[in-house]
């Protein structure tokens, strides 16, 4: 087996090299301004700076049989703060919201930094991705930067979600001792804000509405006569744009497993419905077989097919990321990234 170096960071360009953990069960920590967390790796086979074979007991649990390679990773989009007390400081939550982010702009993938060298038959590899994640978007065969990339809550093998309460004082140990399974119970209110928000917004606007005099209310509810005619008159064009579609909400979708998540997120609408921030806590498990590191690198697809990596790897880093979708003013091919696992070849 090729001897291969881990670096892991919040940004291509801000990465530390991690090789002594792999293979360990510790995780390593990412801190930026746009996403706080640890990560741990592990690969089958993986040959130590010393020339020896470093295993996992991760690849002897039951429920990874097969698996030989795994990103584990949990974190927040940004710093969790604790709801406050005042008004003042509930409209700065308010702003916090605004910069949330839809799980449709959420992806996680490859970036590269220079054109791929795919080999005769990189067809059949790229249909078995795509077979693999319907959600998949790529450009690998760019002349510049190639790319494959897909929203992280429909691409993910596993998945867990759970919404930090205002007072929580830590996270949950990481990694669990137990694999980690699917759980989106908690992604059916992802999109409300917390409940001391909710409940405090709610206060101040009915003490607000009770100070105003009686003319005041007179034109607010004229105001709100028209403003519920033009709403009702929109709502009845938006449901005449969406009759015949047969589209499940999250409210009523059945999501018990991690198939029943990617088949429900693989609908751009239903992934749109929901928004992740700062006390959205995710922990995934980007973990599959195709891959193999021993005795040589290779891509083994169903049917036999397989590719030697080492004939066509020039060198160059795979670069795995979570990032935002791309703007409309940004000079790369995918938006900012939140968190970034390297994977290339040691120097002799």
């Amino acid at each position: 087996m090729p001897r291969l170096r881990v670096l892991a960071g919040p940004s291509p360009s801000s990465l530390t090299p991690i090789t002594p953990k792999v293979n360990t069960n510790q995780a390593h920590t990412i801190r930026s301004d746009a996403f706080e967390g640890e990560i741990v790796v592990n690969i089958k086979g993986l040959v130590d700076e010393n020339g020896a074979v470093r295993d996992s007991e991760y690849f002897g649990r039951e429920d990874r049989q097969g698996i030989t390679w795994s990103i584990q990773v949990q974190g927040i989009l940004s710093s969790f703060q604790a709801c406050s007390k005042t008004l003042a400081d509930v409209t700065r939550w308010a702003g916090r919201f605004l910069t949330r982010h839809s799980a449709d702009d959420i992806l996680f993938g490859n970036t590269f930094d220079k054109p791929l060298k795919l080999p005769w038959g990189s067809g059949a590899a790229l249909k078995f991705m795509k077979y693999m994640d319907p959600v998949l978007e790529h450009d690998l065969s760019s002349p510049t930067k190639p790319w494959a990339l897909s929203p992280l809550i429909a691409t993910m093998p596993h998945f867990e979600h759970k919404r930090l309460s205002s007072d929580q004082a830590s996270l949950p140990a990481f990694p669990p001792s137990q694999s980690i399974a699917d759980d989106v119970s908690h992604v059916r209110v992802a999109s409300s804000p917390p409940s001391c928000l909710s409940s405090r917004a709610s206060s101040a606007s009915s003490s607000s509405l009770s100070s105003k005099s009686s003319s005041s209310l007179s034109l607010a509810s004229t105001s709100s006569s028209k403003s519920n005619t033009s709403s009702s008159s929109s709502s009845s064009k938006s449901s005449s744009r969406s009759k015949g579609k047969k589209r499940r909400s999250l409210s009523n979708a059945n999501l018990y497993s991690a198939s029943d998540r990617r088949s429900h997120f693989s609908d751009v609408a239903n992934r749109q419905e929901v928004e992740f921030g700062p006390q959205d806590l995710i922990t995934t498990d980007f973990c599959y077989g195709f891959l193999q590191f021993s005795p040589s690198l290779a891509l083994a697809l169903p049917g036999g097919l397989s590719f030697d990596l080492m004939r066509y790897w020039d060198g160059q880093p795979v670069r795995f990321v979570c990032c935002e979708r791309k703007g409309e003013d940004g000079e790369e091919p995918w938006g900012r990234i939140f968190w970034c696992v390297v994977i290339e070849l040691a120097e002799d």
